[in-house]
């Protein structure tokens, strides 16, 4: 009775999965998992709260480190309230609604990494290739539209998407893939007619996505031109330094990002596990990699790291 009214309503619940195939092992999954999450948590929180208090940090480049950090937080609290109780207490069942506003905040914060990634690299690049520049073009003013563009961007590439699905008959077993809730995977269970939904949903990953991976292959292209133009090696590879961080963070978004795609697209034979810990990597990894990379190669924030560990001034 009650999932014929869920029928009639129009808004059936979805099960999530976990790891099929490999449920002995989900305890040992759930402890990785929570330690991912205190990791990216804590991580991120303290990079925020070094940069709010170390003046030598305010800069344009930190500001976008900033809020780097403020979406990969929001990318583990979107995950967290349905990824820990699927893997710890099997609690499997989700409503459609809480389903959809999953999905929503997930490719939300997934979008808006791509835009501060893009504008990061815009970053380094008129820091390398129009240093006298700098200043004059990231103002402090410029930096906060350069933030607000991202983030209005990805709201509205995303806002159509609940609306899309919720108009579809959802009317068999609404099993997802995954412990949580994604847009390629909820639109192969509606039973009518899904075109409109999947070319919207190729169309803004092509102009998001890929008009961002390929603006910011270009711009490294640029300053890796710069670079070489620069007679001594020595300086040749302390400019590059500045840019290894940024790069780091482009290549733990982008490549499970791709991983994920070939797999769906080519992988189709793979066991499904291998699916699922693929958009585990893709999701977990840049959260949790992104502050610890910074925190590493960042002076000024491993000086104030190692001041508020071990007490110290060195």
């Amino acid at each position: 009775m009650g999932a014929h009214t869920h029928n009639i309503s129009g808004l059936p619940p979805f099960t999530l999965t976990g790891l099929p195939g490999l449920e002995t092992s989900q305890h040992w999954l759930f402890l990785l998992l929570g330690a991912l999450y205190i990791v990216s948590i804590v991580g991120n929180a303290l990079i925020l709260f070094i940069i709010k208090e170390e003046q030598s940090l305010h800069q344009p480049m930190y500001y976008f480190l900033s809020l780097l950090s403020v979406n990969d937080l929001g990318v583990s609290f979107s995950t967290l309230p349905t990824v820990l109780p699927t893997f710890c207490f099997h609690l499997r069942e989700i409503s459609f609604n809480s389903c959809i506003a999953q999905m929503f905040f997930i490719h939300f914060f997934s979008f808006t990494e791509s835009g501060i990634l893009l504008v990061m690299s815009f970053d380094r690049y008129v820091a390398i290739c129009n240093p006298l520049r700098y200043a004059t073009v990231l103002t402090d003013a410029r930096v906060v539209r350069m933030g607000t563009f991202v983030i209005i961007r990805s709201f509205c590439v995303v806002f159509p998407m609940p609306f899309l699905l919720k108009r579809l008959p959802f009317c068999k077993a609404n099993v997802l893939s995954h412990a949580y809730c994604l847009h390629p995977d909820l639109i192969h269970l509606p039973c009518g007619d899904v075109t409109i939904s999947n070319i919207f949903g190729l169309c803004i990953v092509i102009s998001t996505f890929g008009l961002d991976s390929v603006f910011i292959l270009l711009s490294y292209i640029l300053i890796l031109r710069s670079v070489l133009a620069i007679a001594s090696q020595e300086e040749r590879l302390k400019t590059l330094n500045t840019c290894v961080s940024h790069m780091c963070a482009v290549l733990i978004f982008y490549v499970p990002m791709v991983g994920v795609s070939m797999a769906a697209r080519y992988g189709r034979r793979a066991p499904q596990y291998v699916h699922t810990l693929l958009s585990l990597i893709y999701l977990f990894v840049p959260p949790m990699l992104n502050p610890v990379i910074y925190s590493i190669k960042t002076k000024e924030i491993r000086r104030r790291l190692r001041k508020m560990l071990l007490g110290t001034k060195f």
